[in-house]
């Protein structure tokens, strides 16, 4: 639940992941992938801000950088007040105590020549959170958190299915109980009727736990349930954000406004009266991004000005925020 008095949990500030894309010999062609360029959000603790945006627009590269996955480039990461983009390998680990990582793959997240049991306690011995004895019984009663068979212990990776193997996932997450999740597309590999599911788990958890969750996805419909606010991403650049209900009554950024146009209507009449909002031409590399406004080249709306200056993120409502040229 956002709570606008609520202590700030993580802010980032202007945070960009560039990746060497160098050719020709010793590197002499220099080029870099502009994953992330310039993104700047908060959270408040205990809320769910949703990440939104097509294949390749930096979500998950964020979230990677957040949790220092990757090496930010730029920026700042301030979580609980202390700056941890600067720190060194070596002084990551108490604050990863307190940041885990839901893994979009069930399949590859996890090691299949460990138990269950192994897997979920690994995090427990490498914090020093409880001794051998403590293990089994912290194990088990996370395993039952997350919907588990407790006595499923002992059992390997390939012998539980994509939603069971998430839920294990979700389980070495919770081991060190941290206050901070991000959510790299968790329910985007699983079954339809698997995903409301985990969601709805997720949901729980967050209210018993007193969780702050960064929630990746495609899924805009999904994204609007679980979420408080929602950010959108375009070719490494946040373009809007605001409360979840505001961006789906009030969508304000002419991509915004094509990403909700493409959600399925079940009801046939309305969906006749719905207007579709289709973009031409294909989403340009990271490498040699448009100037001024990257979303120009396919924006239906594009001026003159587009072209020439970057648009800035400006408050065009309370807590309503957009960069767009338009306003």
């Amino acid at each position: 639940m956002y709570n606008k008095n609520a202590e700030t949990l993580l802010e980032v500030k202007n945070l960009k992941k560039y990746f060497d894309a160098s050719s020709g010999l010793f590197g002499k062609n220099k080029k870099y992938v502009q994953a992330v360029d310039d993104v700047s959000f908060e959270l408040k603790k205990g809320e769910t801000l949703g990440l939104v945006g097509e294949s390749g627009c930096g979500k998950s590269t964020t979230g990677r950088t957040i949790i220092k996955l990757y090496e930010p480039t730029e920026g700042q990461i301030i979580f609980k007040g202390q700056d941890i983009s600067k720190l060194k390998k070596s002084e990551t680990l108490p604050f990863r105590k307190n940041m885990q990582m839901i893994f979009q793959d069930p399949y590859a997240s996890l090691n299949t020549r460990m138990t269950v049991g192994d897997i979920i306690a690994e995090p427990l011995e490498i914090h020093g959170m409880a001794t051998k004895a403590e293990m089994k019984d912290k194990v088990q009663q996370l395993l039952h958190d997350v919907g588990l068979n407790p006595d499923h212990a002992a059992r390997y990776p390939h012998e539980f299915s994509g939603g069971q193997r998430q839920r294990i996932g979700i389980a070495r997450a919770l081991a060190v109980e941290p206050d901070f999740i991000i959510c790299d597309e968790p329910i985007s590999a699983l079954d339809v009727s698997i995903q409301a599911q985990v969601v709805n788990m997720l949901e729980d958890l967050q209210k018993n736990r007193g969780l702050t969750y960064l929630f990746i996805a495609h899924d805009l419909s999904m994204v609007k349930y679980i979420s408080d606010r929602i950010g959108v991403m375009y070719l490494g650049k946040m373009v809007e954000m605001t409360f979840s209900d505001e961006l789906y009554k009030n969508p304000l950024h002419p991509y915004t406004q094509a990403l909700l146009s493409a959600i399925p209507i079940p009801d046939p009449d309305i969906a006749k009266q719905s207007h579709r909002i289709l973009l031409t031409g294909d989403v340009p590399s990271p490498i040699d991004p448009p100037s001024g406004c990257r979303f120009r080249t396919r924006c239906p709306k594009a001026m003159d000005i587009c072209k020439e200056a970057e648009p800035q993120m400006k408050e065009l409502a309370p807590g309503h925020f957009c960069a767009c040229h338009l306003y």
